[in-house]
């Protein structure tokens, strides 16, 4: 048996072909507790933002937390850190099933992976038994096949961590899968794998256990928060729907993007809402140690399907204007095997149909006719993306890239924040959305600060910039702490029952206190990181589209965002964080969330 924190980090060089165990460092734990914050401390320490992320010196890093292996709830996921090749600043991206957990039971709370190998390998963990073994025979496959041949050789029961076709190719938009349905999608992690001729990683343990200081207060309290806390109607949603559910609730108040965030509301969404995945419903799913089994597979006429979640049915789905279920799972199962992120993805896609329709490109310098709600015309694309072919190579790494290729004022239609696409909320339905993509660390990104939770889902008024600053931040500093333990986001927990779980699980007392400010201070790591690398103000701005352009129909028609108030939000923010005008954090902050002294600041 292993403790909360095992205790080691394993190293794997690939280009020296040596593979080191070191102890975790617990002056860091301290700090930043473990995932997202303990990821974060080495990836600052060892990998200089000068660093090229598809360079040998780039390492890929993934971390377990503190729950990370135990039957706390929603506790089976863990993150990959590294310097991201799509935006230039740093990466964590989450991934759930057992991977995680299995590190854990084999010893490590981290594994760093650097170097490149000269030719394709993976690496297999084996409890203290560590290879970098052969992979030229997995090179090349998609995701389903090389993750069967991987466990036809380590058995049923071990984990696997694997790239596609798109990682192979350096796609920025690739991905890294586990065990073929749990997806590390943003950033381009798989573009890393494949920069390193790292096919992936398998991990196997002997035992399968958590040795805790006090085991009976541990279950105590599990016992407890499964009752007041996981258990209920605030969560109880991902049980009944998954993130389906969230399609009406988006259409309803103007969210759903659709023609490339032109419009947030499609008039198809029934067609592919959470009705209609239950109705197609064949099973259901779960990560380790989760009740609520938010995974589904669907019935199709292509067969049995990994049924699309929300960010896929709205990146790939209205936002193509796709409205048949069975097309839209099989081109979501296509790019999940191919390891391509749905998100960047379908805003890709989207952008290359809208300088289509504008007449910026033409079908003969696509290749081929493709429209708005074409699937087969998309799901030619999507190969090509794959694999680099014809217009693919322009389109592989993302809107930004593509738009600087193609040129003709086609920048305009590309809808990024520093390089990373916008997520299935349109900001005009809630204005803190906007803010919260926009001051995002790793680019646009939804789940840094969900802010529409409480604005067009909530009681908050959305359409305003009041209040957003401090929302944003609070929310950004919470989740640091929950993807830090690490806890899924479909967990709706505060600080308190955060703080009882983790003072639970060591048989130490936390305060909330304390993980107010592990929080802050992991989010102003995040912005030294990002600072360092030359981002500051200027990149902290959604795309011009939601300033000029209105919908035309739907809940919130003619609706734009005001730039006087937006800049009035980032200026509220900026203060609120201890930041100057430009987002450096200052001196006294960092003094402050003991950040100085940690980094050696002089």
């Amino acid at each position: 048996m292993v403790a909360p924190y095992a205790g080691k980090v394993l190293r794997v060089d690939l280009s020296e072909n040596k593979i080191v165990v070191e102890n975790t460092r617990r002056d860091w734990a301290a700090l930043y507790l473990g995932g997202r914050g303990l990821g974060i401390r080495y990836l600052y320490e060892e990998v200089p933002p000068s660093t090229g992320a598809l360079w040998p010196e780039n390492k890929i890093i993934i971390a377990t937390g503190p729950l990370t292996g135990t039957v706390a709830p929603l506790t089976g996921r863990f993150t990959v850190v590294t310097k991201s090749p799509k935006t230039g600043t740093l990466n964590d991206s989450y991934v759930g099933g057992a991977f995680g957990p299995e590190l854990k039971y084999a010893g490590y709370d981290l594994m760093i992976v650097q170097g490149k190998a000269e030719k394709p390998v993976y690496i297999s963990v084996k409890d203290g038994e560590v290879e970098i073994r052969d992979a030229s025979h997995l090179w090349g496959k998609a995701i389903p096949e090389a993750t069967e041949e991987l466990k036809n050789d380590h058995g049923r029961l071990a984990r696997t961590l694997v790239i596609g076709p798109a990682g192979e190719n350096l796609s920025y938009m690739a991905s890294a899968v586990v065990d073929e349905h749990f997806i590390a999608g943003r950033g381009g992690v798989g573009a890393v794998f494949g920069s390193k001729k790292l096919k992936g990683i398998v991990v196997e343990a002997s035992e399968r256990s958590i040795d805790f200081p006090n085991p009976a207060r541990f279950r105590e309290t599990v016992a407890r928060l499964m009752k007041e806390s996981v258990l209920t109607e605030t969560n109880l949603w991902a049980r009944t729907d998954g993130t389906p559910v969230i399609v009406d609730l988006s259409n309803n108040v103007g969210a759903l993007p659709h023609l490339n965030f032109r419009e947030g509301y499609y008039e198809y969404a029934n067609y592919i809402n959470t009705d209609v995945v239950k109705a197609k419903l064949d099973s259901r799913f779960a990560c380790h140690s989760c009740p609520l089994a938010c995974k589904r597979k669907i019935k199709t006429r292509r067969g049995v399907i990994k049924a699309p979640e929300y960010e896929t049915i709205g990146m790939m789905g209205s936002n193509l204007s796709l409205k048949d279920m069975d097309e839209l799972a099989h081109l979501g199962e296509l790019a999940d095997q191919l390891g391509l992120d749905t998100i960047s993805l379908g805003a890709t896609l989207s952008f290359l149909l809208e300088i289509r329709e504008r007449g910026i490109i033409t079908d003969e310098e696509i290749g081929f006719h493709v429209d708005w709600g074409e699937p087969e015309a998309l799901a030619k694309l999507v190969r090509m993306i794959a694999y680099r072919e014809g217009i693919g190579n322009t389109l592989a790494d993302g809107v930004k890239r593509a738009a600087e290729r193609i040129g003709k004022d086609s920048e305009r239609y590309a809808m990024h924040i520093k390089g990373s696409e916008i997520p299935a909320y349109d900001p005009r339905s809630s204005w803190g959305m906007a803010l919260a993509y926009a001051t995002s660390d790793r680019g646009a990104c939804h789940l840094r600060a969900w802010t529409i939770a409480s604005e067009a889902f909530g009681d908050i008024p959305p359409l305003t910039f009041e209040g957003k600053a401090k929302l944003t931040k609070d929310l950004q500093d919470l989740n640091s702490v929950k993807w830090s333990l690490i806890i899924c986001d479909f967990w709706i927990v505060g600080y308190r029952e955060m703080a009882d779980l983790l003072s639970a699980t060591l048989d130490v007392d936390f305060k909330e206190s304390y993980l107010q400010e592990v929080g802050e201070r992991i989010w102003n790591l995040s912005r030294m990181y990002n600072v360092r690398a030359g981002f500051k103000r200027q990149d902290d701005y959604p795309p011009d589209r939601f300033f000029e352009e209105a919908h035309t129909k739907g809940p919130i028609k003619g609706v734009k965002l005001s730039r006087e108030e937006y800049e009035k939000a980032l200026d509220e923010y900026y203060q609120l964080r201890g930041w100057d005008r430009e987002g450096v954090p200052l001196r006294e902050t960092l003094d402050r969330l003991e950040l100085s002294r940690d980094l050696g600041l002089s």
